[in-house]
């Protein structure tokens, strides 16, 4: 089994900025992509950002020049730094990761969420 466990959320004022972590462990063999998506109340989940093992990042549009996605493969951590953050980012945040645990099975895994508001 594989958890993923995110930190750093919180209540930050508009304009401000938080970064978010998460961390991956148990049976992982190797992590092919790494992601963060939010669910506002009333909403659906969308992806907010993704990185590939590769390195390389995809954001959404309201996103994108605000939060900056990156990951350190050897500790199987991303981060998601956000900036100039809007009370339209208020959501909770999950963290996805495809994970391999074996030569053939890769998996989608989920974190449990952590809340980010964005209030003055």
């Amino acid at each position: 089994q594989v958890q993923l466990a995110e930190s750093g959320g919180g209540l930050v004022q508009p304009g401000g900025s938080l970064r978010l972590s998460c961390v991956a462990s148990g049976n992982i063999l190797t992590i092919n992509a790494m992601g963060w998506y939010r669910q506002a109340p009333g909403r659906q989940r969308e992806l907010v950002a993704a990185i590939i093992r590769g390195g390389e990042q995809h954001y959404a549009d309201s996103v994108k020049g605000r939060f900056t996605i990156s990951r350190v493969i050897g500790k199987n951590t991303a981060y998601l730094q956000m900036s100039s953050l809007r009370p339209e980012d208020t959501a909770v945040y999950y963290c996805n990761a495809d994970v391999a645990t074996s030569w053939d099975t890769s998996s989608d895994y989920w974190g449990q969420g952590t809340q980010v508001t964005v209030s003055s």
